[in-house]
């Protein structure tokens, strides 16, 4: 019996013993390879010397100091080097400790810029269903995960939600791409609109959806016209790249594919790898210069944020990076990716779809491939792929409700930047045995 509260409360999973490289070893000496780098976490996998190193530095140096009494060297450093890489216009970050800590910090500080402009009347976020922002419960309410949701509903505030780009179900036959994208900004424009453009703090998207949806990419030109809505109507864009950035689309930020520089950026994940917990929020300049001559500062704060040793981990995980050209790696094997994926389920009657970014990538699974009918909930075969997986030594992230919160399953792959080729097809190998194991249950 295991007095820790686990994701499932009927079983206990096993116990990890050891992690190097793109493996995990359980306490039996079972070997998985993290093909989903846990939650799209693990960027450089397990044990990277050069990470730990830099841990160790900073335990030794300065393990914690408050960030009331105190700033610190590595927090700095790391804030430079985020500011670079950033869209243009971001020139503040704040650290936190995770990726809903992350959300909550941006809608905090989006509602802080224009309480400070006198505009107390803003309080209404705008985002999308079948999205994904975090399980605190600001970033609950501003999602769109409905089984999630479900269950806290009455504790969350209102917010109204629009169509996700989800081009394979959500595009017409007859549509082109460019009509289905102007649809979708419409009906984006409508409920500004109907919200009131004055009482509106901005809209929250993910680039590139992540759990939820299952690597759903936008189609070209969409957020180009979101953050021209945005400007249009005076309100904030919030990107959440909690899963989809730091590189992990091929990009350091994925909103750079389609050259846009959204109000605020939350990130995570891969910010750290997972060396540490951290995450972080990036303001454009202007937003942090109205709190700055106006009340003079953030009305925020956690006791763990700007902690010093996952700063210094974050830092030595984004320079480990930009040394070894990672970025340019991430591009390549996602091709390769792609194209191994295509090979295995191009023409797999249970395939529905095959889509993503970078090594964020996702396979969407159908009963039926030509009318896209997905499989019955009550079968639950996203559990099943993920038991058959498992089972032969490979982690991959399976989620249910694609379609609605309900309906459709799809499995999600974030293997670490360091994969190589043959840890691809490995990959890939072992999925098809997985889901062809699953689909016979």
């Amino acid at each position: 019996m295991s007095h820790v509260i686990h994701r499932s409360l009927r079983e206990v999973p096993p116990v990890a013993d050891s992690a190097k490289g793109i493996f995990i070893r359980d306490s039996e000496d079972n070997a998985y390879i993290d093909a989903s780098g846990g939650a799209a976490v693990s960027s450089l996998g397990h044990g990277h010397p050069d990470v730990l190193a830099a841990m160790h530095r900073q335990i030794d140096r300065c393990a914690y100091a408050h960030t009331s009494f105190f700033t610190t060297e590595v927090a700095e450093q790391l804030a430079d080097k985020l500011v670079a890489q950033a869209p243009p216009g971001i020139s503040a970050v704040y650290f936190v400790s995770g990726g809903s800590e992350a959300m909550e910090t941006a809608l905090k500080l989006a509602r802080q810029y224009f309480y400070e402009n006198g505009e107390e009347q803003r309080s209404v976020f705008i985002a999308r269903r079948q999205s994904y922002h975090g399980n605190t419960l600001g970033a609950l309410a501003v999602g769109g995960n409905e089984w999630r949701r479900k269950a806290f509903a009455p504790l969350l505030m209102d917010v109204p939600r629009v169509a996700p780009c989800y081009e394979y179900r959500g595009r017409g036959e007859d549509q082109t791409v460019d009509e289905y994208t102007q649809d979708l900004l419409d009906e984006l424009e409508s409920a500004i609109v109907r919200a009131g453009p004055e009482k509106v703090i901005g809209f929250v998207a993910e680039p590139v959806v992540g759990a939820t949806g299952g690597a759903i990419p936008p189609t070209p030109g969409y957020f180009r016209g979101v953050h021209a809505l945005c400007d249009r109507y005076g309100i904030l864009f919030i990107a959440d790249e909690v899963m989809c950035g730091m590189g992990r689309t091929g990009t350091m930020f994925a909103i750079e594919q389609d050259e846009v520089a959204p109000d605020i950026i939350a990130i995570a994940k891969g910010l750290g790898a997972g060396y540490q917990p951290i995450g972080a929020v990036l303001a454009q300049g202007a937003i942090v210069d109205r709190l700055r001559q106006g009340s003079g500062a953030f009305l925020h704060g956690h006791t763990y944020v700007g902690h010093p040793v996952a700063c210094a981990a974050a830092l030595a995980v984004q320079q480990v990076i930009e040394r070894d050209k990672l970025l340019a790696q991430v591009a390549k094997r996602g091709l390769s990716l792609r194209r191994m994926l295509g090979e295995a389920f191009g023409k797999h009657h249970h395939v529905g779809d095959i889509r993503g970014r970078g090594l964020l990538m996702a396979l969407e699974l159908v009963h039926d491939r030509p009318t896209k009918s997905p499989f019955p909930a009550s079968r639950k075969l996203h559990a099943k792929v993920k038991e058959q997986a498992m089972a032969r030594g490979l982690m991959v992230y399976p989620m249910g409700g694609t379609i609605d919160g309900q309906r459709g399953d799809h499995v999600l792959l974030a293997p670490p930047f360091i994969a190589t080729t043959g840890d691809l097809a490995e990959i890939v190998g072992r999925l098809s045995e997985s889901i062809d194991a699953a689909l016979r249950q």
